[in-house]
C-alpha cells in the first residue's frame, strides 16, 4: 500500500506543470522583446525618408510657377503638368533618351540571354574565363569605361553621337542582363527539357515551349534594368555623345541654371509609370497565385 501511494505522489510531482509555462501570452512577449524590435523599425523608416525625399522635392517643383529658375518656390500650378515641352530641348532629349534606353535594352537583353544560356548549359573553353570578363564592367568605375570607349571611338575615327552612345550602352548593360537571366537559368530544372525531347520535341520548339517561357520572367526583369540603366546613364553617354544630348545630360547642363520645372515633370511621369508598373507586376502575381 505505501509502495503504491508513493508511486502515485511521484506521478503526480512529474506531471506538475511549470509555472513558467502557466504564464499568459502577453506576459511571455513582453520577456522575448528585445531593443532590435523598436531600432530596427525606426532605422528602417529614416531610410525610407531617406530615400523619398529626393522624389518628393522633384514632384513637388514640377507643380511650381515657372520663373528664369527653378530653385525657389513661387507657388502651386498645373502649367507644367499641361505643357511638358515647354522647356527649350526637354522633350527633344527624353525621345533621345527612350530611342537609345529601347535599342540598347533589346540587343542586350538578346545577346545577354545567349550568354547566359550558354554559360550555364554548356561545357566549352574559356568558360572560367567567360565568366569572370562578364563581371569587368559592372566593376570598372564608369569614368574610367567611358573614357576608354571614347578613345577606340576615336582611334577607329568615329566620331561621338547616336552610333557610339547606343554601342556604348550595349556593352555595360550586357553584363547586367548575363548576371540577371543566368540565376534564372540555373533554376530551371534540365528535366523539364529532357522530358520534351521524350516526347518528340525538337530543340527549338522544346526551347520556345518549355524553356523560353520559364525563363521570361528573368528576362523582362532583365530587360527592365537594362532599360532603366540606359536611360539613368550620365557618365557614359556625356564621354561618347558629342552633341547628342539625352534627358540626364540636359539635366545635369540645366542644373546651374536650376533645374526647369518640366524636366521635373518628366522625371515625376517616369517615377509614377515605373510605380505603376511593379504594383501591377504585384497583384498579377498575387492573382496568379491564388487562381493556382
Amino acid at each position: 500500500m505505501s509502495g503504491t501511494t508513493g508511486a502515485a505522489v511521484t506521478v503526480g510531482a512529474t506531471a506538475r506543470p511549470d509555472p513558467d509555462d502557466a504564464r499568459p501570452p502577453a506576459a511571455a512577449a513582453r520577456r522575448s522583446w528585445r531593443l532590435g524590435d523598436a531600432v530596427v523599425p525606426v532605422f528602417a523608416a529614416l531610410a525610407f525618408v531617406y530615400l523619398m525625399v529626393p522624389i518628393a522635392y522633384t514632384v513637388a517643383f514640377s507643380f511650381n510657377e515657372p520663373g528664369r529658375t527653378n530653385l525657389v518656390w513661387r507657388g502651386f500650378t498645373l502649367e507644367n503638368w499641361q505643357n511638358p515641352c515647354g522647356a527649350p530641348q526637354v522633350c527633344e532629349a527624353l525621345v533621345n533618351s527612350l530611342q537609345v534606353g529601347a535599342i540598347a535594352t533589346i540587343a542586350s537583353t538578346a545577346l545577354g540571354t545567349l550568354v547566359a544560356l550558354a554559360l550555364v548549359r554548356y561545357r566549352f573553353r574559356g568558360r572560367t574565363l567567360a565568366n569572370l570578363l562578364i563581371f569587368l564592367p559592372m566593376s570598372t568605375p564608369e569614368v574610367v569605361l567611358g573614357a576608354a570607349l571614347l578613345a577606340q571611338f576615336l582611334s577607329i575615327r568615329v566620331n561621338p553621337g547616336f552610333t557610339t552612345v547606343v554601342l556604348a550602352h550595349v556593352m555595360f548593360c550586357i553584363s547586367f542582363v548575363v548576371v540577371t537571366v543566368k540565376a534564372r537559368v540555373a533554376s530551371l530544372d534540365p528535366r523539364l527539357e529532357e522530358a520534351a525531347a521524350d516526347l518528340y520535341a525538337s530543340p527549338v520548339q522544346a526551347f520556345w515551349r518549355v524553356t523560353f517561357p520559364l525563363l521570361l520572367p528573368g528576362i523582362a526583369a532583365a530587360a527592365l534594368l537594362a532599360f532603366s540603366l540606359s536611360f539613368d546613364d550620365f557618365i557614359i553617354t556625356n564621354f561618347n555623345s558629342g552633341s547628342f544630348t539625352t534627358f540626364p545630360k540636359f539635366v545635369y547642363v540645366s542644373a546651374t541654371r536650376g533645374i526647369p520645372a518640366q524636366a521635373n515633370v518628366i522625371g515625376s511621369a517616369m517615377f509614377l509609370a515605373a510605380l505603376l508598373l511593379v504594383v501591377g507586376a504585384q497583384v498579377l502575381s498575387v492573382a496568379r497565385r491564388r487562381r493556382r
